[in-house]
Parts: C-alpha cells; sequence; structure tokens
C-alpha cells in the first residue's frame, strides 16, 4: 500500500522514503548556515539572495524553491559533494517526488559552459514575474558584459517546466537589418515557409495556441523591430518573451529589468579574507581563476589584491571573467598592474567575437551611438565618481553637440551611462562603470578635446566647492556635507588638473571657503597636501594667496600632531597677513597658532591666542563658527588648568554662538568640557546626556573623530555605574574607529590619560572571557552600529 506524504503546513516534516520523519528543507537549511557559522543576510550575502528570501525559505513559507536558488545556496555553503546532494534531496518535488527535478533545456536552448554565479535573487524575481504572468514582454537591460545573456538562459532553464511547447532561443546578434528578425525567430520554430504568408502571420498562426517562451537575445541594433514583437504578443495569449538588450525596447506591455554588476567587496573596510570571499564578484573571478590554473586559492595574501580588482572592474562578469583568465600565468597583485591589457588580451574562442575582448564589447555599443551623442560620451569620461546633470551640462555641452538632457537620456537608455537616484537629494545622480569610463575617455584622448573638457571639469568643481564651503559652517551643512563626499573624486580630479597648471589662486579661494571639509571628512593629510602642492605649482603666487595656502595647511597639519612644521608655515602666514593688513587672515591663523601652541606644551600661550582670535573674529568679522571653535577650545584648555570657573563660562558662550548658526561640529567641540565638568560634579545623568548629545551631532556630520571621543566619553560612564560588558563594546568600537581614522588632535583628547586608566581599571574589575567577548563584539561594530548601541537607552 503506497505511504500516504504529509504537508501540514509552513516548516513542518514530510515523510521520508523510509516511513520515518523527514527533515523540512528549511529545517535542513537554518542547521546548515548555522553549522557554518553564517547569520541570514551574510548567508544571503554570498548567495545574491535577500535576507528576507532564507528567512522564508527557513521559516517553511516557501516550501518548494527554485532550483537556481538552492544551488546557490549550496555554493554559498560550501557543501561537499554528498552533503551537497543530501541537501538538494530535501526540497519538496513540485509534483510527487521529494527531491529538486533535473529539469532537462528544450532542445532549442543552450546550455552554457559555467556556473551562474551571484544572480540568485534576480534569477528569482524574473521567474515570479514571468511565473505570475505580470510581464509577458521581460527586457533585461544593461551595459555589455554585466551577463544579461547568462542571466536570460538561467532564467528560460528555470522556466522550462511553466512552458508546456517550451522555450526557444533566437540569436539576434548576427542580424544587420531589424527586417530580419521575424524570419530568424520563424526559423529558430523551424516555421516552413508558407506560400504568399509572411513570417508575422505565421508567426501567429503557429503561437496562437502555444504555451511557449521565446528568449530574443541582442536586441538592441534591431529595435525597429521591437513594435513587430509586441503585435505577436498581442496576438499570441500564452506567448511570452524574455529579451535581451542594452537598451529598452520602448513598446507598451514591456517590463523592464535593469541587470547591474556584481556586488563587490565593501570599500569602506580593510579587504580581509572572508569579506572578499563572500563577495559575488570575488567569488566570480576566483571560480573562474581556478578553471584557468586549479592552484589557484584566494588567501589573506592576495585577498587585498583580488578586491581592488573588482573594484577597478566595477564588478563587470565579461571584465572579470577576461582577467581570471589570465590567472594561468599571473598572480592577482601583478595582474592588478596589468589590468588593462589583461582586458585586452583575447578571451575564451568559444565567445562571440564582440565578447572577446572588453574592448569589442564597447566598441559594439559605441557604434550604435549617432555622432553628437558619442562626443557626450566621450567627454563624460572626465568625471569620476559619478555626475549631475547640471555639471554634464556645464563641462559636456558642445556648440553643435545639441541638447545634453536628450543626449544624456540616449546614453543612459543604451546602459553606457547608468542613473540612480542622487542620496539625500532630490535629483538623479549618473555615472559610468570603470571599465566603460576608461574607454570612453580613450575616445576623448585620441578625438584632441581632453584639455578644454577638463579645465571646464576643474573649473566648474573649484567654483562648486567655494559656493558650498561656507554652508558647512550652518544649518545647511546636512545638505552640503554629503553633497561634497558625492563629490570627492571630481573635486580631487578638479584641484589636481588646477595644481598642474598653477591654478593657485582659485585654489586658495576655493579651499578658503571650503577647507572645513578635510576636517569634517577626516581627510587631513590630503587636505594639507593640496595646499602645499597648490603653493609649490606658483612659486610667484601673490602674497594673499600664498599666506591663505600657508595658514591653511598649518591648520591641518596641527591637527595631524605635526606642530613643530605647522608653527613654522603658520609663522610665514600670519607675517603675511601683516604686511597686508588682512585682520581677518591674521586673527584666523591665531587661532592656529594657539593651538601649535597647547601642542607644544604651552597652554597660557594658547589660551591667550585662541580667545584673542575668538574676540576679534567675532567682533570685527562677525565669524561666530570661528569663535564658537576657539572658544570651545579654550575651554577645554582652561579645564586642564583647573580653571573650572572660565571653562564652563568659554563652552557655554562657544556653545550659544554654535547653536544660533546650528554647526553641528562646532556644538560637539563645545560640549565635552560641559560634560567632563558634570562628571566631576557627580552629575552623571547630565554628563550621559551631553556625551549622547555629542555623539548623535557628530554622527550627523559624519566626523568620526570626535565619534569616537564621545564612545570613549560613554564607555567610562558606563563603567562608573557597574556596566562594565557595555562599557568594553563601547571601547571597543571607539578603538576600531581611531585606528582606521586620520585622529584629530582636538584638545579636548589632548590628554589621554584619564580613559586609559578607566579602561584598564574597567578590565581589571570583569571577568578576562567576559571581557574579551565584550570587546571583540565592539571591535566588530560599525560606526552606525556603535552609535546606535551607545544611543539606545546608553546600552541598557
Amino acid at each position: 500500500m503506497e505511504r500516504q506524504r504529509v504537508e501540514d503546513g509552513p516548516g513542518r516534516a514530510v515523510g521520508g522514503e523510509d516511513g520515518g520523519p523527514r527533515v523540512s528543507f528549511g529545517a535542513k537549511l537554518k542547521g546548515l548556515r548555522e553549522a557554518a557559522g553564517f547569520t541570514q543576510e551574510e548567508l544571503a550575502s554570498r548567495a545574491g539572495l535577500t535576507a528576507k528570501a532564507v528567512s522564508a525559505l527557513e521559516r517553511g513559507e516557501r516550501r518548494r524553491p527554485y532550483p537556481h536558488t538552492v544551488r546557490c545556496l549550496a555554493d554559498a555553503l560550501g557543501l561537499p559533494d554528498a552533503a551537497r546532494a543530501a541537501f538538494l534531496a530535501s526540497v519538496p518535488g513540485r509534483g510527487t517526488t521529494g527531491s529538486i527535478p533535473d529539469e532537462a533545456p528544450s532542445p532549442a536552448l543552450m546550455v552554457p559552459p559555467t556556473s551562474l554565479v551571484g544572480r540568485g535573487r534576480e534569477v528569482e524575481e524574473m521567474s515570479r514575474l514571468m511565473g505570475q504572468g505580470a510581464a509577458r514582454l521581460l527586457t533585461l537591460t544593461g551595459t555589455g558584459g554585466v551577463g544579461k545573456t547568462r542571466l536570460a538562459l538561467e532564467v528560460a532553464r528555470e522556466a522550462v517546466g511553466s512552458f508546456q511547447d517550451g522555450v526557444v532561443f533566437v540569436g539576434l546578434a548576427p542580424l544587420k537589418d531589424a527586417s530580419l528578425v521575424l524570419p530568424t525567430m520563424a526559423k529558430a520554430l523551424t516555421l516552413r515557409d508558407v506560400e504568399g504568408l509572411p513570417s508575422r502571420e505565421a508567426l501567429k498562426a503557429h503561437l496562437r495556441e502555444k504555451r511557449m517562451l521565446l528568449v530574443l537575445d541582442n536586441f538592441e541594433h534591431v529595435l525597429e523591430a521591437a513594435p513587430e514583437v509586441a503585435g505577436l504578443i498581442e496576438a499570441c495569449p500564452d506567448l511570452t518573451v524574455l529579451a535581451t538588450s542594452r537598451a529598452p525596447l520602448r513598446v507598451r506591455g514591456e517590463q523592464e529589468y535593469p541587470v547591474s554588476p556584481l556586488g563587490v567587496p565593501d570599500p569602506s573596510h580593510v579587504p580581509d579574507l572572508e569579506d572578499v570571499g563572500g563577495s559575488p564578484a570575488a567569488r566570480l573571478f576566483v571560480e573562474r581563476a581556478r578553471t584557468a590554473s586549479p592552484a589557484f586559492e584566494l588567501t589573506r595574501h592576495n585577498a587585498a589584491s583580488v578586491a581592488a580588482i573588482c573594484w577597478r572592474l566595477d564588478g563587470l562578469p565579461l571584465a572579470l571573467e577576461l582577467a581570471a583568465a589570465r590567472a594561468r600565468f599571473l598572480g592577482p597583485a601583478a595582474l592588478l598592474s596589468r589590468l588593462d591589457r589583461a582586458l585586452e588580451a583575447g578571451g575564451a574562442r568559444d565567445l562571440p567575437e564582440r565578447q572577446r575582448t572588453m574592448r569589442a564589447t564597447l566598441d559594439w555599443s559605441y557604434d550604435l551611438l549617432h555622432g553628437p551623442e558619442k562626443e557626450l560620451f566621450a567627454r563624460l569620461s572626465v568625471f569620476a565618481g559619478g555626475f549631475t546633470l547640471e555639471a554634464a551640462e556645464v563641462v559636456g555641452a558642445d556648440e553643435y553637440a545639441g541638447d545634453v538632457l536628450v543626449l544624456l537620456g540616449n546614453l543612459v537608455e543604451q546602459s553606457l551611462v547608468l542613473a540612480r537616484p542622487d542620496d539625500g537629494a532630490d535629483g538623479v545622480r549618473y555615472g559610468m562603470l570603470e571599465p566603460v569610463r576608461q574607454y570612453a575617455l580613450e575616445k576623448l584622448e585620441n578625438g584632441g578635446g581632453s584639455e578644454e573638457t577638463r579645465r571646464r571639469h576643474a573649473g566648474y568643481y573649484l567654483a562648486l566647492a567655494e559656493e558650498g564651503g561656507p554652508s558647512l559652517k550652518n544649518r545647511d551643512q546636512a545638505i552640503w556635507l554629503p553633497r561634497f563626499e558625492a563629490e570627492i573624486g571630481n573635486l580631487r580630479a578638479a584641484l589636481s588638473w588646477a595644481v598642474e597648471h598653477g591654478w593657485a589662486r582659485e585654489v586658495s579661494l576655493m579651499s578658503w571657503a571650503s577647507w572645513t571639509y578635510w576636517w569634517l571628512s577626516g581627510h587631513l593629510s590630503e587636505g594639507r597636501r593640496w595646499m602645499e602642492e597648490a603653493l609649490a605649482s606658483d612659486p610667484d603666487a601673490p602674497a594673499p594667496v600664498r599666506a591663505t595656502l600657508l595658514t591653511l595647511a598649518a591648520t591641518l597639519g596641527q591637527a595631524l600632531g605635526d606642530f613643530e612644521a605647522s608653527r613654522r608655515t603658520n609663522d610665514e602666514s600670519m607675517e603675511l597677513f601683516r604686511r597686508l593688513g588682512d585682520e581677518d587672515g591674521l586673527y584666523f591663523a591665531m587661532g592656529t597658532a594657539g593651538l601649535i601652541a597647547l601642542g607644544q606644551g604651552q597652554p597660557n600661550e594658547a589660551l591667550s591666542m585662541m580667545e584673542e582670535s575668538g574676540e576679534r573674529r567675532l567682533e570685527g568679522m562677525g565669524d561666530r563658527w570661528s569663535a564658537s571653535a576657539m572658544f570651545g577650545f579654550s575651554a577645554t584648555v582652561a579645564l586642564g588648568m583647573g580653571d573650572r570657573a572660565r571653562a564652563r563660562r568659554l563652552a557655554g558662550r562657544a556653545l550659544s554662538l554654535a547653536r544660533e548658526i546650528g554647526a553641528r561640529e562646532a556644538i560637539a567641540v563645545a560640549l565635552p568640557t560641559l560634560a567632563v565638568t558634570a562628571r566631576d560634579d557627580g552629575d552623571l545623568e547630565r554628563a550621559a546626556a551631553l556625551f549622547a548629545e555629542g555623539l548623535t551631532l557628530s554622527a550627523e556630520v559624519g566626523d568620526r573623530t570626535n565619534i569616537a571621543y564621545y564612545l570613549e566619553g560613554l564607555a567610562e560612564l558606563s563603567a562608573s555605574e557597574n556596566g562594565l560588558e557595555q562599557a568594553a563594546r563601547l571601547w571597543g568600537a571607539a578603538r576600531t574607529l581611531l585606528e582606521t581614522i586620520e585622529v584629530i588632535a582636538y584638545p579636548h583628547a589632548a590628554d589621554r590619560t584619564f580613559y586609559e586608566e578607566r579602561l584598564a581599571a574597567a578590565r581589571a574589575s570583569l571577568d578576562e572571557r567576559a571581557w574579551e567577548k565584550a570587546w571583540s563584539e565592539g571591535r566588530a561594530m560599525t560606526t552606525e552600529e556603535a552609535v546606535e548601541y551607545a544611543l539606545d537607552d546608553r546600552g541598557d
């Protein structure tokens, strides 16, 4: 008698072949994930899925995952052959069997020779769209080499069982004429010529009653045939078309699905073996490198080079595969230094001619552009890290190039330029994948327009920084600081061109207005270097230009703790400002002189100069930001000298001015003195509130140095209240942060003896294993996680 099969709801065990209970797929997945030490988010990232999808599978909400999903999970878990087979067999069948059906592709559907890496989420989403009937014309769009064809083939393989009349692949790349699209489709369907019957009518007659999927590959150069395909879909109610194209078909009923490059290792972290190995781009590179050289392994020694290759190639699959093929005779470090040549070396002989080199792939797209589009495409290559429409209109415009907006839209449609929402702004930001940008840059340089385009680019971004710099010191800081961060690549390119061409005056004007960006972002050495290079670029620069660049270099240099060199530089600037009668510059430089004196162990002289600088800039120039900063620093010095009353007065004055102008970082400079005096008075609640406010404001402006110091302040308070594990986490998080940034030598953090003593005392008061565990947890936190933890009822 046949045993009854039990499916009693999500996540329940079902009957096994031996009559006993069989572990559900969700339970099996969860057990394997936990044994591997992955969170749901980590496994999802490795498998190219979403954490929500993994969670639904483990809970049994999705009992029959797509075969590709299960294969991706097995790959991500690194299962050996026996465990992999058992894992695959644990999936309930879509019919009556308890294993994944080994669906053979349609005879007309080619079988890819390589595995698909990091695309689990895309396969699931597209399979769902077609399975629900939501998309009868689904177009995969994206730049050449992003993997559209390979992804379409995988989706088609998954969909074979859903189309009773089969799946047919139609390659359109060889066609030169859009009128040949329908005859090519008819040939792929093996339709015989019917006398007097056009291909359109023959196709309709053949497909009208069939449930079939047609895969139309490389549609971008025959887009004129799109209405014919749309008409075919309209006439055949059970026909579905999956198209790949570098541009959308732009017909009614089309569902566009942009295909993005593979995820790369997180560029904000120092690459380590686990993080690099978990990124889809690196997994593809490593898998293909092993194909070329079976001995290839990702190791802690080469992980950073592999990560850099992924970053340079922007996760573009074809570029990664072409580069990985060189692994048979080049190690990752050597390959990285020869990457451009590696991309021009021939790929596999069975690849289409247009994909054998990166250049051939991009030539295919470039040749589809008309003249003005080619001109704009080349000019846009000077942008680094993306650009706005306004920037493109200034830098890319030409008297005969036409409307930049229209041309840019065409480049986006052709997938040569990417468009995405501008984070923190109500607009769109554009950019190019790095291999595409390098190709466009070569076109620009060969066309002879490079110098003029770069001049426009430099002028635009220096003016933008000069315009936005003052807003870094007021309530608009939250708007402008992210904008500076978004444009840092362009600002660097503009400064580089400017110093190469002796634009010291332009650099000084921009820097005087926006030098606080280097301070707030933590790029202190870089900011100082630009001042010094601008000085060197024009030895005969006028005295006002020279004085400005000197004092800004000194200001950033003293923040790095380089007091002696900064003193000499700043003294020269003060002498120039005196000769010029420039009181604004003189009293700015006097404040810097005070900070340098403090760093050199002269607190009385430091306090005198900083207070005078604050008073003069407030009364004479109405510069409340500089005055607030000077009073805040002075308060810290007074506190260190034991003059608590003076410290409170100065800190209160600094805080009042900072709140008036809404300058978050100036508030953050004033708060430590008030927090420390409250702590020393035994008012721990007020101290905690002030430290928490400073942490919040520092996080809002991305001042990571102050974030670390405020975490330490809250850690010390937690330790004094016997929250030792919480204190260990906060100190651990602060230590990691301080190790990864250029630390500003804030006066309130100059003497670290107190915090180090409190840390040592807290560690001695807690069990060593408990301390190490909490310390490691804090060290592993991201900056955002540490801030959230510290502010969440102070971690209680």
